[in-house]
């Protein structure tokens, strides 16, 4: 009956029964109170508390969600796609079909790399790129279940390892900082450096998903989504230069400050006054951009009041306790159940940056408890969190793909992202999680 594990098991219940994650952590965090031996007013204190700590993340997400929608509204993104549509042809023949094929495999991987840290517009980039593609992938006979999975290790993997745009935020804002709170001491230089072993398994997947499992052609109905692909993007010089300047001003503010927040108002006010978005779009392309990424700026704020209360029942020193009489001295069965447990969990909020203020509360009490060494409690924690990223049904990191390749009706949700990405990522994220929880 320990109100930790009773206020996680109602989290993930009702997450699942797609009951909203924000109130999904609300009604476990009143739950956890109560059950852990504070009165009504206590948890809501300890809760309201506790929210603070999200604000810096949501904010930066409501800024960076600003910035997308003024770069997808300068045409610089559509400008990108028209041009590999271009490059690679409406009806690609024998004889450039293999050169047109990685050659766009290539162009969506990089785009999906960039959406984290060069571009920083997460997955605003799926529907602007993705549809007017479908035509020449269905020519192609690309297997879509392999974009998903293209797409995914972009955006998910990028930010595991580079300390740049959401990397940055993951790293340090949300990582580091809540490792330090509970009680670690690591310092931002070890955070990418433990996380890289992880992220070797992303890589095993991906190559596994392109050269193994999703290699055979598969066959779709060439549908055209745009009427014209061919056509060229109203763009001009100055629009290029600026849309540039912005989006070097976003990563030079963001490095010179350590702040995604001052960047990404850098990079929208240069948008905002240059000229190059049309009036009748200025006024509610912020409101726009910040909708986009609203959700989960929210779940953040959530998360944190969640943690705070579950810091406040005292029950994760019992729960730690209790875990080591379970385990005993075994510090890789340890490992493998924190892992497994943050599977589970963050498949259930489908988000590794709402994930970590939850299990990190938990998960760094318990490591020091086993003896894991500084940079083997930051993997296991980033990966824990990073965990069901992947293969979450309400993920970004399924949810972006799938509306992007399902424009023709011909993608389904599950069968063809959320199964095919946790195969290929979470399996072998457990795997090099473990190994490095053990070796370093």
């Amino acid at each position: 009956m320990n109100a930790v594990v009773i206020a996680v098991t109602l989290m993930l219940a009702l997450s699942l029964m797609r009951v909203n994650v924000v109130i999904a952590l609300t009604v476990s965090a009143l739950v956890a109170g109560l059950v852990g031996g504070l009165d009504i007013h206590q948890t809501i204190a300890a809760f309201n508390d506790g929210l603070g700590g999200g604000a810096q993340i949501a904010l930066s997400y409501a800024l960076l969600g600003a910035f997308a929608a003024a770069l997808s509204h300068s045409g610089l993104t559509t400008l990108i796609s028209h041009n590999i549509i271009k490059k690679v042809g409406k009806e690609p023949n024998s004889t450039n079909t293999l050169v047109v094929r990685w050659l766009l495999l290539a162009s969506i991987l990089l785009m999906a790399i960039s959406s984290q840290n060069i571009l920083p517009i997460h997955i605003a980039f799926i529907p602007i790129l993705i549809p007017p593609l479908l035509h020449v992938l269905s020519k192609l006979q690309i297997d879509r279940r392999l974009v998903a999975c293209i797409i995914t290790f972009g955006l998910v993997t990028t930010y595991m390892i580079l300390p740049i745009g959401f990397g940055g935020i993951f790293l340090n804002d949300i990582l580091l900082a809540n490792l330090n709170n509970n009680g670690l001491e690591a310092v931002k230089e070890q955070i990418p450096t433990a996380m890289l072993l992880p992220a070797l398994g992303m890589i095993t997947g991906l190559l596994t998903a392109v050269f193994i499992t999703y290699r055979k052609p598969r066959i779709y109905e060439a549908k055209d989504i745009v009427a014209d692909q061919s056509e060229e993007v109203g763009i001009n010089k100055k629009t290029i230069i600026i849309s540039l300047v912005a989006i070097v001003a976003t990563l030079v503010v963001q490095l010179q400050t350590d702040s995604m927040i001052f960047g990404a108002l850098t990079g929208f006010i240069i948008f905002r006054f240059s000229g190059i978005i049309k009036p009748d779009v200025r006024q509610d392309m912020f409101n726009q951009g910040v909708l986009m990424m609203a959700n989960i700026g929210f779940i953040m704020i959530a998360a944190a009041g969640f943690a705070a209360v579950v810091k406040s029942t005292g029950e994760v020193s019992t729960l730690v306790t209790s875990l080591g009489d379970i385990i005993g001295d075994n510090k890789a069965l340890a490992a493998l159940l924190m892992l497994v447990v943050g599977l589970l969990i963050t498949m259930g909020i489908g988000s590794s940056f709402s994930t970590i203020p939850i299990i990190a509360t938990i998960y760094v009490p318990l490591a020091l408890t086993f003896g894991f060494s500084v940079a083997a409690t930051i993997a296991l924690v980033g990966t824990a969190a990073a965990l069901g990223d992947a293969g979450s049904p309400a993920s970004d990191s399924t949810l972006g793909p799938t509306a992007g390749l399902n424009a023709d009706g011909q993608h389904d949700h599950i069968r063809d992202s959320v199964i095919p990405t946790f195969i290929h990522y979470n399996i072998p994220l457990i795997g090099f999680g473990w190994i490095a929880a053990m070796v370093l």
